[in-house]
């Protein structure tokens, strides 16, 4: 793996949660790193801790303005694309937006980036493009069919970057990231990702709400290990691990139970009263798929991928930072 540093890197939706992580880490490394986001889902506040440092640009743009594009990659070696509208049931209510953005927006930077000749073009891809398919683990392979507009953004990105990198020989790498949560993750809105939202909710003494009986289980990713599956791809320079996708995540799956349950432990410490509160059950939510665990073989294998975060030990993490930075 060679080491990344002093190159330029474009972030696409450098503001949102795993974007603000990513700006941060590759500027740490001493890198240029230029972050492009319209804030409709990402927040200024991400961006304190380096907004200042004289290495980081950051570009108001829209990815669906091809302009703004070709703008940001001038002159950039790598692009870590995040920009999207997630959330499965965002696409269900508004699918015509979320595929303005996740396939045009996507097709708009595949195009920028191949015109700017980058080195490789890395995006967030995710474990909803396995749809139906019900075997477990989950293998990057065996895919099946879509159970979300969101879902057939996603996959329809992996299609475009194989053809891209067919066609015209830019070098594409997909991360199909499993559930991340960490620090910086958005726990307001009504889209808002279930970890951050059940904090919130436990730190104000609110009753949680699952969508059904609690027995979904989730292979829950901490944003470290997918920081380190992001330098990876950048940083292998074997020719057989490019142009495919990965399983970005832990390998373990865990219930929504299980999930309260250590959110209620590791919260009780600050606050005891957290561990009287209720859980109330509620109907499935559509589109969701019952269970997701990842077989991270192939990133072990091709890009010597060594995840070091449980899902117990990042929500301890998590945790200490939510209490901090949301109380």
């Amino acid at each position: 793996m060679r080491e990344i540093t002093k190159y330029s890197i474009l972030i696409t939706g450098g503001a949102g949660f795993i974007g603000s992580n990513l700006c941060e880490y590759f500027l740490s490394k001493g890198n240029k790193v230029i972050c492009l986001d319209n804030f409709a889902t990402g927040h200024r506040h991400n961006l304190k801790g380096f907004i200042d440092n004289p290495n980081f640009l950051l570009i108001e743009g829209d990815i669906r303005n091809l302009e703004d594009c070709k703008n940001a990659v001038k002159g950039v070696d790598y692009v870590l694309h995040q920009a999207a509208l997630g959330s499965v049931p965002r696409s269900i209510k508004d699918p015509v937006t979320t595929n303005d953005v996740n396939v045009s927006g996507f097709l708009n930077m595949l195009q920028a980036a191949t015109e700017a000749k980058v080195k490789r073009f890395v995006y967030a891809a995710s474990s909803s493009t396995y749809g139906d398919s019900v075997g477990l683990p989950k293998v990057e392979e065996i895919i099946g069919k879509p159970l979300s507009p969101y879902a057939i953004t996603k996959y329809v990105n992996e299609l475009y970057a194989e053809i891209f990198s067919k066609t015209y020989g830019i070098e594409t790498i997909g991360l199909r990231y499993f559930n991340v949560f960490g620090r910086k993750q958005d726990p307001n809105g009504a889209y808002a990702a279930v970890i951050p939202k059940f904090v919130m909710q436990l730190m104000n003494h609110e009753s949680i709400t699952i969508n059904g009986d609690g027995n979904y289980s989730r292979d829950f990713t901490y944003i470290d290990n997918v920081i380190q599956m992001n330098e990876l791809a950048i940083s292998t320079d074997k020719i057989e691990a490019v142009n495919t996708v990965y399983n970005t995540a832990y390998g373990d799956r865990n219930s929504l139970n299980d999930l309260v349950g250590y959110l209620k432990e590791y919260l009780s410490v600050y606050d005891a009263e957290i561990a009287n509160v209720t859980v109330v059950y509620g109907p499935n939510r559509a589109g969701d798929i019952p269970h997701s665990l990842a077989s991270i073989d192939k990133a072990k294998n091709l890009l010597d991928y060594n995840p070091k975060y449980s899902l117990q030990e990042g929500l301890k993490i998590a945790v200490d930072w939510y209490w901090d930075n949301l109380k």
